[in-house]
């Protein structure tokens, strides 16, 4: 499924794009999930565990923020067949060079409009190793691929993924979890010049696949919009020794490359 320029460009720049990797129907039953997912988190108060996934929530001005749905897959069956779609563990597979893959991630990211979610800069393995041998790079690439699904259209005004090209060779830059929650944009304090980033503009279905130290970020949306994406995360066998939230999350999968 992959071109040499593919898994060059994934290990030198840090991410490529399969457009419209998933059609309109597909598209349609995410988002049905999705808004099953939202209405279950606003009869919740807090950030728990509800029918197999882990609602991550905060209130602000009295308003509920849905910051994430962690492990979705575990009560949406149709989001967790995603995740074990061939469109994204047998890319996956092949650029983590095994067979099996363990499935860390399956999230739902919620971004309504003004809504003030943002993701500052940081890089995936931050959440990865959480120290004391939680994380091994077992393969000595990262050990680690995360696919992103664009659920909406994602404009330069909605909050779209930001990429800091090349960054994917720089190994662990050690960022702060404050550098995480920041709504800074070209925070000075960064190891790296902000404003090389690349803005991502995709169509709903179009994938992302990136490794575990691209550097990346996403906004503030302040479209009249939702910009809602659908993360799968997958790693290289015995790399993951954290236990992750969610109703069967860490599941091994075997690819079948045809």
């Amino acid at each position: 499924m992959l071109t040499s320029r593919d898994k060059e460009t994934f290990f030198t720049r840090g991410w490529f794009v399969k457009p419209q990797l998933f059609d309109a129907d597909e598209i349609r039953k995410i988002r049905d999930c999705f808004q099953s997912l939202e209405a279950r988190a606003a009869t919740m108060s807090e950030t728990g565990d509800n029918s197999g996934s882990y609602f991550v929530l905060e209130t602000k001005n009295g308003e509920q923020i849905i910051k994430r749905v962690v492990w979705a897959g575990g009560s949406q069956p149709f989001l967790l067949s995603i995740g074990s779609d061939p469109r994204l563990t047998a890319v996956a597979s092949e650029l983590l060079d095994t067979p099996v893959i363990e499935q860390l991630l399956s999230q739902a990211h919620f971004k309504r409009p003004g809504d003030g979610v943002t993701f500052g800069w940081h890089q995936d393995i931050q959440h990865r190793d959480k120290g004391q041998d939680t994380w091994h790079d077992v393969n000595g690439q990262g050990s680690f691929v995360q696919t992103l699904i664009a659920v909406d259209d994602m404009t330069p005004n909605s909050g779209p993924l930001k990429f800091i090209p090349n960054s994917a060779s720089w190994g662990n830059l050690m960022l702060k979890d404050t550098d995480y929650e920041s709504a800074d944009e070209r925070d000075s304090t960064l190891p790296f010049d902000a404003s090389t980033a690349v803005t991502i503009e995709a169509k709903a279905g179009d994938t992302l696949f990136f490794g575990p130290y691209t550097v990346h970020a996403s906004f503030e949306n302040t479209s009249k919009c939702y910009r809602r994406v659908f993360i799968n995360g997958y790693a290289y066998p015995g790399a993951n020794s954290r236990v992750y939230p969610g109703e069967g999350a860490c599941r091994k999968l075997t690819v079948h490359h045809v």
